[in-house]
């Protein structure tokens, strides 16, 4: 087995639900426990690469990461592919087509191309017509997976299971916050509950397309920048459709998000804190510097200088906090705190105009005015409880914000903030998984 930085950090994980949770330890024998039991997944290679197929369109079931481009939505399909939904009239978007990439989470656009991670590969789209991509090209090898079993093929990831047994007293993993047996991972239930994790100057490259503030993928330039847990790779994009595999800069441990700003910064969110790195010369990331933060996941976006940050918990982060914090990044060598605010349990967010929009997880969408950044909790203008939101893009050119949470795609009228009134729905569908 060929073991790579996620099955140490995976290893980290674990060791850390144990160290901080309370079951690893106990007095009482109940006889029973619920378990969440991670099956290692292992994809073959020819599985990998198959031929890449254009399919009718297929419901929403597990809907993952947001992308705009001109007036298409691409919503990634977890570990699917991606649905492309035409929404040139806001009030009625049609789902049209499937691509079918398995292992896909994520999505950037330059000019007339997509890009999309296939597991270990890296995928490049003609979408011209976005309604019919065309598959261009494979650059091969460029992402890590977890472990590689020469008999398996790639460890790409563990699958969720709850388990509920009875265990005898004496059993040694009775009361253990987590252990592994058989190839297989057990993490107690109480322990974790959800392992995987801009014309305004948001994402400002319209003819890039927008990212939601929950992307890994950017572009800026020639340039392609991806993230995974420890690493930014930097991929040469001269010739649009065979993307060239540059540079790979080591950043830290846990990195989540990918935020691009005035076409020569980096904003790199993460579980221990915001790390900000210059591409002045394309290609070649130079870190400036970082803001830490109690451990928790960590979105980030940049308007005017000022970046928003959000932190919460009830995930592998094993944070304790849901909170936004606003950081003054007009020295980006030097950020600096100016307020944090409590959450209920902040995800994605966005912004337009003066306007912040916040994915509150189960408790919603949220509008908060930015007049006075020191009092940002005091100026919520609305609220949608009836949604589940864990990432926004408010369109630049529209007073439309698009919406993506566990129960589907929405879209909002934010021609006033005060009213959030609903537009239109794409429902997902659990019964529809595979």
């Amino acid at each position: 087995m060929k073991f790579t930085s996620k099955t140490i950090w995976f290893a980290f994980l674990l060791g850390a639900f144990c160290f901080t949770n309370q079951s690893c330890v106990q007095d009482e024998c109940d006889g029973k426990r619920t378990y969440i039991q991670h099956i290692p997944i292992y994809v073959q290679v020819d599985e990998i690469r198959q031929d890449i197929q254009l399919e009718s369109a297929r419901d929403l079931c597990r809907p993952g990461k947001l992308f705009y481009y001109q007036d298409f939505i691409f919503v990634n399909e977890f570990r699917e592919g991606v649905h492309i939904i035409d929404n040139r009239n806001s009030d009625n978007p049609v789902n049209v087509a499937f691509i079918n990439i398995p292992g896909n989470v994520d999505v950037a656009v330059k000019g007339n191309v997509m890009y999309a991670d296939n597991y270990i590969d890296l995928l490049a789209f003609d979408i011209t017509d976005p309604t019919n991509p065309i598959f261009k090209a494979r650059t091969t090898d460029v992402f890590n997976s977890i472990g590689l079993n020469e008999e398996l093929g790639h460890l790409v990831y563990y699958e969720q299971t709850e388990v509920t047994e009875e265990l005898d007293c004496s059993d040694p993993n009775f009361g253990a916050a987590w252990w592994p047996a058989q190839g297989n991972v057990f993490v107690a239930a109480e322990t974790v509950r959800d392992f995987d994790s801009n014309v305004d100057d948001i994402n400002t490259n319209l003819p890039n397309g927008i990212a939601g503030s929950l992307a890994a993928f950017s572009v800026i330039g020639d340039f392609l920048y991806v993230i995974d847990e420890w690493r930014l790779d930097a991929f040469d994009l001269e010739d649009p459709c065979n993307p060239v595999f540059h540079t790979t800069t080591e950043v830290g441990w846990a990195i989540e998000t990918l935020f691009p700003y005035k076409d020569d910064l980096l904003f790199i969110g993460s579980q221990s804190g915001m790390f900000i790195y210059s591409v002045a010369t394309p290609g070649n990331p130079v870190y400036l510097s970082e803001f830490q933060h109690a451990r928790a996941c960590d979105p980030v976006i940049v308007k005017d200088d000022i970046a928003y940050v959000t932190l919460r918990d009830g995930t592998t982060c094993l944070g304790f906090n849901n909170q936004l914090d606003v950081i003054d990044v007009s020295d980006v060598n030097n950020p600096v705190l100016m307020a944090s605010f409590n959450m209920e349990n902040p995800h994605g967010l966005s912004i337009k105009g003066n306007t912040l929009y916040l994915c509150e997880g189960r408790f919603g969408l949220k509008a908060f005015d930015l007049e006075n950044l020191e009092e940002i909790d005091e100026q919520l203008l609305a609220q949608r409880s009836d949604v589940h939101a864990f990432d926004v893009i408010a369109l630049p050119h529209k007073d439309v914000a698009l919406v993506i949470g566990d129960d589907g795609f929405y879209q909002y009228d934010i021609s006033n903030p005060e009213e959030l009134n609903k537009m239109s729905e794409i429902k997902a569908d659990p019964s529809s998984c595979e």
